[in-house]
Parts: C-alpha cells; structure tokens; sequence
C-alpha cells in the first residue's frame, strides 16, 4: 500500500472515531479536529506510533459529515430495516455510515473503493462481529442512492 493512500485509509478510520467521539462528548467539530490533529496523526503512544493521516480528507469528511449528516442519516435509515432507524444503532457504526456517506455525497473516490475502506474500519472495530457484512449491504444500498450512476 502506497504512503498516500495509507494516509487516506488513516483519515478515513481517523474521521470515524472523531465523529463517534463527537457525539459520545458533546464536543465540536473543531475542536475534536484540533485534538486529533496535535495529538493523534503520527503521534507516539506507548512506544507505537500511530499512522499520519490525510489531514484534507480527515477535515473534508468531518466538515462534510456535519454539514450533511440530516441527508446522511436519512439515507442511512433508508437503508436500514424499519424497525432500526439510525439512532437505535451502535454509535460506532453511525459515525462510520456518517463519516462514508460524506464521502459518497461530496467525494472523489469511486462507491466500491469507500465502501470496501469503510467495511475494513468495520473490521477492525468488530473483527469477530457480523458488522462488517451489516456495513457493507448498507453502504452499498447508500452507494447507489448517492452516486446511481457509478453501477
């Protein structure tokens, strides 16, 4: 994997735990921005050095999440079964919806490419879950609403 785009993956998993902890904390986009970027891209934590991210693509899906996310949250709801609406579910993997469907919406990378990013973040947060498959048939179903043209 190439250092871009290893940054672009950082900054993809980046922008969903500031989205989650943005909610979690009641705190503002800037702030939780400023944070992660003095203190979490290519910061040294317990002798690990965590990945450098792509700090316009981390600010990209942070702004566009937060400007978008009634759109956002609807097209995940509409993607999801009647009975679980966005809000009743985990709070990581809304962030995560939010966070790709502010890249579906407003970015440049094609659907299969966010999605399949997305599912890997999933991965890692549920490694033993069936979340990653939950993820994937419902950013496929907001791929498709997003971007029709791309199928």
């Amino acid at each position: 994997m190439t250092t871009a785009r290893q940054e672009k993956s950082a900054a993809r998993l980046y922008a969903v735990q500031a989205l989650f902890q943005m909610e979690a904390a009641g705190q503002s986009a800037d702030r939780v921005q400023k944070e992660f970027e003095d203190h979490r891209f290519g910061a040294d934590v317990d002798g690990d050095t965590l990945a450098e991210g792509n700090i316009d693509l981390f600010r990209k899906l942070i702004d566009d999440a937060v400007n978008w996310q009634a759109k956002i949250d609807q097209m995940t709801d509409r993607a999801l079964v009647e009975k679980w609406p966005i809000n009743r579910i985990d709070p990581t993997l809304r962030a995560l919806f939010r966070a790709a469907g502010a890249e579906l919406i407003e970015g440049d990378a094609p659907p299969k490419v966010v999605i399949s990013e997305f599912v890997d973040i999933a991965k890692a947060f549920f490694p033993e879950g069936r979340e990653p498959k939950f993820v994937n048939a419902v950013l496929d179903h907001m791929a498709r609403e997003a971007k029709p043209d791309a199928f």
